[in-house]
């Protein structure tokens, strides 16, 4: 699938960090104007628009959690190696990049794309699930019977404090496993941070993001 790549940050020191930002749309500008406040080191984000969201960024099949909406497909695997065999090193190949790191990072459901990239591929040094959505069906149970294809550098998640709070029962148990699937980081050694932010699920998403990949690259 043709993908909408935009490299919204390109470092002037060439083996800056590189973060890819998986996005519904064109949030990556919205991400690098928080971040621009937040870090003085310099570093390059990759935009990139994954259009079938619920396809590209699930790593199994599930039935949609609210009616009315498309069921989950199983395409991570394949996106993936997508962003590892062609969009990133074309990207750093026309960009003259040559990144210290590539880290991978998004929100919600790119949010969990981002955790479970790390245990596919060892191609991104660490990542930041933002308010993601760790309460999608098997996954708690995937990373508690799984290990990282490589040790992650680093690993940041977050959520809203509100987010727990829904009639949705899938929905519900986010907090439980994102604090459950820490703990389990913390006793493996992981250099992981929880972050617990206030509002909802839909409460300052770009300035969440910039918060993480901030962690990630300082």
């Amino acid at each position: 699938m043709s993908r909408n790549v935009k490299l919204v940050r390109h470092a002037s020191v060439a083996d800056a960090p590189l973060v890819v930002l998986n996005c519904f749309g064109d949030e990556g500008e919205a991400v690098a104007s928080e971040l621009d406040g937040l870090v003085d080191s310099p570093y390059s984000l990759l935009a990139v628009c994954v259009s079938d969201w619920n396809s590209a960024l699930s790593p199994w099949k599930v039935p949609a959690v609210f009616k009315g909406e498309s069921d989950f497909g199983c395409g991570a695997d394949e996106y993936i190696a997508e962003l590892v065999d062609e969009i990133v090193p074309a990207t750093c190949f026309e960009a003259g990049l040559k990144p210290s790191a590539v880290y991978i990072a998004g929100y919600s459901m790119a949010g969990l794309f981002a955790l479970y990239s790390l245990y596919k591929t060892d191609f991104f040094a660490g990542c930041a699930s933002c308010s993601g959505s760790l309460w999608f069906p098997g996954f708690y149970e995937f990373a508690s019977e799984h290990e990282f294809t490589a040790a992650p550098s680093k690993i940041y998640l977050s959520l809203g404090d509100r987010e727990a709070k829904t009639k949705n029962p899938v929905m519900a148990t986010v907090e439980d496993k994102t604090r459950g699937i820490t703990e389990r980081y913390k006793a493996k050694g992981y250099d992981v941070y929880f972050e617990m932010n206030q509002g909802g699920h839909f409460t300052d998403p770009a300035l969440r993001t910039a918060k993480g990949i901030a962690w990630l690259i300082k």
